[in-house]
């Protein structure tokens, strides 16, 4: 294999043959490439494209650059979600528990914030000594005998990726769609997965903000990952606000744990979740109908069930084991909490979800550099939902803040986020549309 000679055939337009795809990968993840070769291959994917042939090679290879997990002693369906990231999308926490409460097993490996979007192991790490990298054995004895584990990806699934992936970064070949659906599907593939259900977020809270762009996205993962064998749809859901009432981490722990405790009823959030278990479970095998799986759904948290699948996991993993009796014992509060009033009398008809997503950064929630340190403890909460009715001066959040500066800004960023009209808006589904 000589690398230059498939990044010219590339660069001219050729359809490359699996074995060329598959030597190249190999010999970007044995650390035989330059940063450069790695860097003009994904320019020419860029530029050219790659057939759904070629993306479905493109995404075996990558799986198969480091260890697949085997999850032959389990008896329950292997299934997993992932959702391209927003704002309030803490859509895994409750998710996990409720797909293993109803007879799946959920090995479900996150990821931490990029960007505006919040992580869901920056989440977890919330949680005084919850683990997100533990060893092989432990995961695969959590996934056993909780029926699920959310943790990070190990530095041997799929290991080609995250070089790929750190080139991409600096040389603006981040939004490819054939580099974005084999970074996803690959790790994926690699957990051994028998079938896969996504969510493609679209809005201003989301990577893709275009309609069209993410109906590509989506028809791209779910015609490739069932090219690679993995059972899998996609749900295009609405990030034109945050999904849950809350951003940032620890106060996004704090809904999960009231979600389970059904105290998040009638929201977008529960619709989401939902739709997703009812999905999973569907393509699984485990219900007939979308309306039985549903059901069974909703059976698993008013009984309490999806609750103590989630405590179990948590305590395995080596939290506390009385998290969701005592969360105020264990979720730690910032210093300062600032109601942020609405600036007139209306309705809520819009808000700048990426915005809002940039100011939990700006209170020191996420990551402007990688090594940056995030704190837990900052954020919004109680965020009111589009089409509410609003009064001057009325609370339409609470923010979360290190310092009396802090809340000051954050409070004025987050008025700032939202437009209040004299008329009622039309808003969007918060589903809109299934490939």
């Amino acid at each position: 294999m000589i690398p230059q000679e498939i990044i010219r055939r590339k660069r001219d337009g050729d359809e490359l043959d699996a074995a060329d795809i598959s030597s190249f990968i190999a010999a970007l993840a044995a650390g035989q490439l330059s940063e450069g070769q790695i860097g003009a291959f994904a320019m020419a994917v860029w530029f050219k494209g790659m057939s759904r042939a070629e993306i479905v090679a493109l995404t075996l290879a990558m799986a198969d650059s480091g260890n697949r997990l085997q999850w032959a002693d389990i008896d329950r369906p292997i299934a997993d979600k992932h959702s391209t990231g927003g704002v309030g999308d803490n859509v895994s926490l409750m998710l996990a528990p409720i797909a293993a409460a109803c007879g799946l097993a959920v090995p479900m490996i996150s990821g931490r914030g990029l960007g505006h979007t919040g992580g869901t192991l920056d989440k977890l790490e919330s949680i005084p000594g919850y683990m997100i990298t533990p060893d092989a054995d432990l995961f695969h004895k959590v996934v056993k005998e909780a029926g699920c584990a959310i943790i990070g990806q190990t530095g041997t699934l799929a290991p080609a990726d995250g070089r790929l992936y750190a080139v991409r970064d600096v040389t603006a070949t981040v939004d490819s769609i054939p580099l974005i659906t084999a970074s996803i599907l690959s790790k994926k593939l690699a957990a051994g997965l028998e079938t896969l259900v996504l969510d493609v977020k679209v809005g201003n809270g989301a990577f893709m903000a275009d309609r069209g762009q993410a109906e590509i996205l989506a028809q791209s993962l779910v015609e490739v990952a069932n090219g690679a064998g993995v059972k899998t749809s996609a749900l295009i859901t609405d990030m034109n606000q945050p999904l849950a009432d809350s951003a940032g981490n620890a106060v996004e722990m704090r809904n999960c744990l009231d979600f389970l405790a059904g105290r998040k009823k009638d929201t977008r959030l529960e619709t989401v979740v939902l739709a997703f278990a009812a999905e999973m479970l569907v393509k699984s095998g485990i219900a007939a109908s979308s309306d039985e799986a549903e059901t069974m759904a909703r059976r698993a948290l008013s009984s309490g069930k999806a609750a103590e699948v989630f405590a179990r996991m948590v305590s395995m993993l080596g939290g506390p084991a009385d998290l969701i009796e005592n969360p105020d014992r264990y979720l730690a509060r910032a210093p300062v909490e600032k109601p942020v009033p609405a600036a007139r009398s209306g309705w809520l008809a819009a808000c700048n979800a990426r915005g809002i997503g940039v100011s939990v950064i700006d209170l020191g929630g996420g990551r402007r550099h990688p090594a940056d340190r995030i704190d837990h403890r900052v954020g919004f909460s109680e965020l009111l939902p589009l089409g509410t009715r609003v009064t001057a001066g009325e609370p339409i959040a609470l923010v979360h803040a290190a310092d009396e500066a802090a809340a000051e800004r954050g409070a004025t960023a987050l008025a700032m986020h939202y437009r209040i009209t004299e008329d009622r808006p039309e808003l969007t589904p918060v589903i809109a549309g299934l490939v």
